[in-house]
């Protein structure tokens, strides 16, 4: 794995990698798709007719180039749209002033400072929620490296834990980052969001679905051919927007490792019924490898598509030397359509081996 140089980072430095990304974010080519079609010509079709088409790979970065800067950053989308990214994957939860921003878990004190900045804020379980915060409160955060309850770090090997000047983003500042990226580039990368514990956010009167619709559709994001994946745990979340709410947006249904909702998913029973509102399904990409790639048959076999996660180069199976053989393990030999990685760069050279990054024009 490549390994950034260990340095603690001022915030001047945290803009400095940011701009270098959005230099090298001029990248011509990487997508062969245009505004508005994303496939073109598959023999089979998912909900309501939406096609599959030609089914061309695609990668898409999971909380950002997250391997090599923190997760869900703008430092980190940015650089994940240089490395060749064809979508950006913002998790989202809500703000106690009802803003959406791109957080992984509804916690804060896992990728932030919040316990030295606000330690009498917790909740009686110890935790610090993003929902008793407001996005100005929030701002005023340092985003860092994952971190283990006992402050360990998760990748121990990745970007300095405790460097300063990264902050959590609103999902408007993500979505107008990759649209004027794609304008000044002449690309069409999409936007991946998953919304984060729907039922918390329901439980505290926080309206995730709505914003998160209503956001995607102020930004032109609308229609069956939108470069866009709304994707989610919850079933009862994407049927929600799906029926009640009205979106014919692309949703795809992710899939846990293990848990009996989530095994029921994966029967015939349970593909046909997910056929009914999602485009698509992103399972764990176990439950792929215990079915040698049957799965990914069967879900095609019913119009979805099929997006595997989580890859990392540092955290591969046993008995696999590099992440590049388990990416061609998944997109040639199991033939998913594309796959969740926490390392752009070495899935697009996987799939995308004449790709060669350039600076405009």
């Amino acid at each position: 794995m490549r390994r950034i140089r260990r340095i603690r980072l001022s915030i001047d430095l945290s803009v400095f990698v940011f701009c270098i990304a959005l230099l090298l974010a001029a990248i011509p080519g990487v997508s062969d798709a245009r505004s508005g079609h994303r496939y073109d010509d598959h023999r089979e079709h998912g909900y309501h007719g939406h096609p599959m088409n030609n089914r061309d790979k695609i990668v898409i970065a999971h909380r950002g180039a997250s391997g090599y800067l923190p997760e869900h950053t703008l430092p980190a989308y940015a650089m994940a749209y240089a490395l060749g990214a064809d979508y950006i994957e913002p998790d989202l939860v809500m703000t106690a002033d009802k803003r959406l921003i791109c957080l992984h878990d509804i916690h804060l004190e896992s990728t932030t400072d919040v316990e030295d900045k606000f330690p009498e804020r917790a909740r009686e379980d110890g935790r610090w929620y993003a929902a008793d915060f407001t996005l100005a409160e929030i701002a005023t955060l340092d985003a860092t490296e994952r971190t283990n309850p006992d402050g360990t770090r998760v990748f121990p090997g990745r970007f300095q834990a405790d460097a300063t000047g990264f902050r959590i983003p609103t999902f408007r500042a993500v979505v107008e980052m990759v649209q004027s990226l794609n304008r000044e580039s002449d690309r069409d990368v999409g936007i991946y969001p998953e919304t984060k514990d729907p039922a918390f956010h329901d439980a505290e009167d926080l309206p995730l679905e709505q914003t998160l619709l209503d956001t995607l559709a102020e930004y032109g994001y609308a229609g069956r051919d939108a470069k866009v994946f709304v994707q989610s745990f919850d079933a009862d979340n994407l049927k929600e927007m799906r029926f009640a709410m009205g979106s014919d947006l692309p949703m795809v249904q992710l899939i846990g490792g293990s848990g009996k909702v989530f095994d029921d998913m994966v029967t015939p029973d349970g593909l046909d019924d997910i056929a009914t509102y999602a485009d698509g399904i992103g399972p764990d990409k176990n439950r792929i490898a215990d079915t040698r790639g049957a799965l990914v048959d069967d879900a095609h076999r019913r119009g979805l598509l099929v997006h595997p996660y989580t890859f990392r180069a540092d955290q591969l199976p046993d008995g696999t030397r590099r992440l590049e053989d388990e990416l061609r393990l998944y997109y040639h030999r199991y033939d998913v359509d594309g796959l969740f990685t926490d390392f752009t760069d070495i899935a697009v050279d996987v799939i995308k081996p004449d790709y060669k990054a350039r600076l405009y024009p």
